[in-house]
């Protein structure tokens, strides 16, 4: 059996309506974190959905357009840099997920959460891990990983200095160096940066 399979196998089980919640980003330096809520059909597979993680940024491309054409629904909550700075990045990835969830016109039966625990009106249950266990949590893991790195690679082009086209904010040798170089830039994440930072 395919790990897709064993993924998709996993949600049938249930027997029921479900969604599948994960996020991107909660470890960058700079940006928003991305999440995403959606409900996938299980009459159909779509093969090679797998954690985001373990594709290649081709491969979620890929998936991502096949992924929101076949979706029964499907919802995105972005929470920018400066939000993340004020409430933490956990309620900020909260306030994300509830953004997603109430962006779809459908809700289901069963809320499938990457290890996050969530109250929003429907029966849900939080997975450690749970991007490799479910199909539908799986799903949503291109969804908001596409989405956020196609947000990253536009910051590139107003801050090139740092490297976000390729490290999509995380804190790679040159985000670094040209923090303790150059200083953040608008998008960075205050909270997250303060060891970084060379002090004037």
């Amino acid at each position: 059996m395919s790990a897709t399979s064993e993924l998709f196998e996993f949600d049938k089980k249930f027997g029921c309506m479900i969604a599948g919640m994960d996020e991107a980003g909660r470890g960058p330096l700079a940006g928003p974190v991305v999440c995403a809520c959606c409900i996938m059909p299980l009459d159909t597979m779509i093969d090679g959905i797998n954690d985001s993680k373990k594709l290649s940024e081709k491969a979620r491309e890929k998936l991502y357009l096949q992924i929101t054409d076949m979706a029964v629904a499907y919802g995105v909550g972005i929470i920018e840099h400066d939000v993340i700075d004020d409430v933490n990045i956990l309620e900020a990835t909260k306030l994300g997920m509830k953004k997603a969830f109430d962006a779809m016109f459908l809700k289901p039966e069963l809320l499938l959460i990457d290890a996050v625990k969530l109250s929003l009106g429907v029966a849900t249950r939080s997975l450690i891990k749970g991007d490799s266990q479910s199909y539908n949590i799986a799903a949503a893991s291109i969804i908001a990983k596409v989405t956020r790195d196609r947000i990253m690679r536009e910051y590139d082009r107003q801050f090139p200095a740092y490297g976000f086209i390729s490290n999509k904010g995380y804190g790679t040798k040159v985000h670094i160096d040209a923090l303790k170089t150059i200083g953040r830039c608008p998008i960075h994440r205050k909270t997250f940066i303060r060891n970084f930072e060379e002090k004037q």
